[in-house]
């Protein structure tokens, strides 16, 4: 048993990072320290901490360190620790979606120009993140209009040019029709496009137009005219700023009672060419600094655009360490700012007040989509609390139901809840739901409340993944709950969510049949609920059905886990073959004793 008394006496007074676990083995934190001795003593001390860290150290059940050399050694651990890991109680990236790069094969002789979402240590140029996947695109369209580059994602010898070379578009590399150092050119042009170098690509363009002109190539001066003007379009669209700094990042942090949003602007060339944002959830005990130190760690990680400078607010904790391996990774120094006064300052205010407006104006778009469903379902309250239902089989087979939330207009997937059915035998969907319903309402009320905080307050509304009969299940589950707990007033609505011929969302019905009208923003985040709930039913089920499928004699045999069976059935193939083989030959799969084998063989018998 692990002792943490006991554990925190060995902690060495070094640098190096420590991993807690809960009692499930989950890591639920990863941290560095200059001291591990200092710090991981501090969480278990009878200080004032956060409710946070509170909460974290009661889930505590052991820990694990590893010693490194140095600060900076440990910053890297730990970022990649938590990357692969993601502890609930770390500072993260939630934020799923995967922003589109430009990307350009520049090891390649005739490189081309493409959109990604992956960025891999290949050689290439990556530009970007793009928050706006539009803009990304237009860009790149604009490059391959106004850039006479290969279009084809392999370049490949051909016995004639494709139509791209006939209407003048790309200048046939694959036919030998370019030299690769006039490709190059066009190439350069582009990496100082994308760089934001607009003003030194113009003059480069002016002073080859002059040029064409003077030596009577107007055909070649039109052409270059034109992709100046071009070009200049494209600038105009970004915003100018009077920062005097060419490759910076801009950090600004804003909160609300319930969320922060984390901005940051992208300056190329003293303009403002892109911005991003991320929302994070239960960190408002956090201050500003923990919060941006987490969040730079976790977004500079594997990132191929790191600035020469990162502008914050306030100066943080750890910022030598995170400028050091900034710095390592860029190949020269990477600064972390706190201006104090002047441009700078501005500079940061301003990533600041549209972090605000940004969350301002995301309450207010789930504000008014709330509105929306009350005033359409007229509803008494704000439905703040929204779950759904869908149950899953085949004929009768592995029943499992699946729950899922939306609160505040957002789909929680994190708050989703599945169900294995214990009560119903055989195929009776409008039973399950109603066992379901019961089960998850008196999680919320009475004594299972006490025991378990998994399923937080009862919901405002239910929707079933249904129609009539769903409903008057869920009706049938709520009577029941409210006869056993008559104290607790369960008045909650029940609707049910109908599908078309094709499967597909049709309209929201109230317990009396009448079809809902609804908007169409409303019916599209309607039937991604559906689609969502049906999902984890559905994947549950699949979960439990192919754990009865590889389902083998092995199991039963003393000393054979899960990694032994994989191995003997990757070796021999089926359990028959494994009964066929000599102890010598059970021998030779890792982790397989003599004794072990010989217990195999007596009991496959």
């Amino acid at each position: 048993m692990f002792d943490i008394e006991a554990e925190l006496k060995k902690l060495p007074d070094k640098p190096g990072v420590y991993v807690m676990h809960d009692k499930d083995d989950k890591i639920i934190y990863v941290g560095k320290a200059v001291s591990l001795k200092n710090r991981v003593r501090q969480y278990f001390r009878k200080t004032n901490k956060t409710e946070r860290i509170k909460k974290m150290v009661s889930l505590i059940d052991h820990f694990e360190y590893i010693v490194v050399d140095n600060e900076a050694e440990a910053l890297i651990l730990e970022c990649n620790l938590i990357k692969k890991n993601r502890p609930k109680f770390n500072v993260l990236l939630k934020d799923d979606k995967t922003y589109p790069y430009i990307k350009i094969d520049v090891k390649s002789d005739y490189p081309g120009v493409f959109l990604t979402r992956r960025v891999v240590n290949d050689g290439s140029k990556y530009f970007g993140p793009y928050a706006n996947p539009g803009a990304a695109k237009e860009m790149v369209n604009f490059i391959k209009e106004k850039y006479k580059i290969r279009q084809c994602r392999v370049l490949k010898e051909r016995t004639r040019p494709c139509l791209n070379y006939h209407i003048q578009r790309c200048l046939a590399p694959c036919m030998g029709y370019v030299t690769k150092e006039e490709y190059k050119k066009q190439i350069d042009e582009i990496i100082d496009l994308l760089d934001g170098k607009i003003d030194k690509l113009v003059k480069e363009l002016e002073k080859e137009m002059n040029e064409a002109s003077q030596n009577l190539e107007f055909e070649k001066a039109a052409y270059l005219r034109d992709k100046i003007q071009a070009i200049e379009r494209v600038s105009e669209k970004q915003k100018v700023s009077n920062i005097s700094e060419n490759n910076i990042d801009v950090i600004g942090i804003a909160r609300s009672e319930i969320e922060i949003c984390i901005e940051i602007f992208f300056v190329r060339g003293s303009k403002m060419i892109g911005r991003e944002h991320y929302f994070y959830n239960d960190l408002n005990d956090m201050d500003d600094k923990e919060i941006l130190s987490g969040f730079i760690k976790q977004y500079y990680l594997d990132n191929p655009n790191i600035p020469n400078k990162i502008m914050i607010r306030e100066e943080i904790e750890d910022k030598s360490a995170i400028e050091s391996w900034l710095s390592t990774e860029l190949g020269k120094k990477v600064e972390i700012k706190s201006p104090k006064k002047g441009e700078k300052l501005r500079f940061v205010e301003m990533a600041e007040n549209n972090a605000r407006v940004t969350l301002e104006n995301k309450e207010k778009d789930k504000s008014e989509v709330l509105m929306e469903l009350k005033d359409a379902l007229k509803l008494d309250k704000l439905p703040r609390k929204i779950e759904t239902y869908d149950i899953s089989n085949i004929s009768g087979e592995y029943t499992v139901g699946g729950m899922c939330v939306m609160e505040d207009g957002v789909i929680k997937k994190n708050l989703s809840r599945r169900f294995r059915i214990k009560t119903v035998y055989g195929q009776d969907d409008p039973r399950c739901t109603e066992e379901v319903i019961t089960r998850r309402l008196k999680h919320s009320i009475g004594e299972e409340a006490e025991k378990s905080k998994a399923f937080g307050r009862l919901p405002d509304v239910i929707f079933a993944d249904g129609g009539i009969t769903q409903i008057r299940a869920i009706k049938r589950a709520i009577a029941t709950v409210q006869a056993e707990a008559p104290n607790v007033k369960l008045d909650i609505p029940v609707f049910g969510m109908v599908k078309n011929d094709k499967h597909q969302t049709r309209a929201l019905i109230d317990e009396n049949r009448n079809e809902i009208k609804l908007s169409q923003n409303l019916m599209n985040l309607i039937t991604k609920f559906q689609d969502t709930v049906h999902d984890t039913a559905i994947s549950y089920h699949r979960k439990l059905r192919e754990k009865e499928i590889t389902k083998s004699e092995l199991d039963n045999v003393k000393g054979i886990g899960e990694v032994k069976k994989r191995e003997l059935l990757k070796k021999f193939g089926s359990v028959q073959k494994i009964k066929e083989a000599t102890p010598q030959e059970l021998m030779e799969v890792k982790g397989i004793t003599e004794k072990l084998a010989n217990e195999i063989l007596k009991d496959l018998k």
